[in-house]
């Protein structure tokens, strides 16, 4: 999932915004979609994705922050994932050199 949103310690972070990645993957049991072909029976990527979306539109100084809010929502979203990781990296963030991102990735779920 790719977003411009801005999060960020330094004032042109916060008035330009930057370009953000965002990646979620879950441990997910398949076995009653894989049959029945229902989306009832898997895991709605499109509610994912506007969970995200709705957490990503939050400034945050962090991407630590960024990702913890994003892992606690989709927690209570989807209370029965067994686990799921979330990566948040920023493109060419300010470091002073070369770097095509800063990331940070958290783990969750209910087998955490």
């Amino acid at each position: 999932m790719e977003f411009l949103a801005y999060h960020g310690c330094l004032a042109s972070e916060k008035e330009d915004g930057g370009h953000f990645v965002v990646d979620f993957r879950a441990a997910v049991d398949l076995a009653a979609a894989e049959q029945s072909d229902s989306l009832e029976d898997t895991l709605d990527y499109s509610s994912v994705y506007k969970i995200v979306a709705s957490e990503m539109a939050t400034p945050s100084n962090l991407l630590e922050n960024v990702a913890y809010r994003i892992r606690a929502a989709i927690e209570e979203a989807f209370p029965t994932i067994p686990e799921f990781e979330i990566s948040v990296a920023k493109r060419n963030p300010p470091v002073g050199g070369n770097a095509a991102f800063a990331k940070v990735t958290v783990k969750g779920g209910c087998a955490r």
